[in-house]
């Protein structure tokens, strides 16, 4: 996968164009923390990664702006869960 996870901060969302769509972690930000409250990925493409590419790259980048993550939703909660080298963004 070449695209690149994107902050669109307009839609409240970061977003992972695939081919059938984007796929998309809604969130809310506030001066230290990002909640990310639901994440959703075209029928399409579901169980191909394209979840957890979406995440990682939300997750790299909430890391570079040097907040922290409220995972609300279950899907990111799990992701932190198997990547350990995350956790300390919780």
């Amino acid at each position: 996968m070449t695209e690149p996870v994107r902050d669109n901060p307009s839609r409240n969302r970061f977003e992972l164009q695939t081919a059938a769509g984007l796929a998309i972690a809604n969130y809310r930000r506030d001066d230290l923390t990002i909640t990310i409250t639901h994440t959703e990925v075209p029928r399409a493409v579901e169980g191909r990664g394209i979840g957890s590419a979406l995440v990682k790259g939300m997750l790299d980048e909430i890391r570079r702006e040097g907040r922290k993550v409220v995972p609300l939703c279950s899907f990111v909660r799990a992701y932190i869960n198997r990547h350990p080298e995350y956790r300390d963004l919780t």
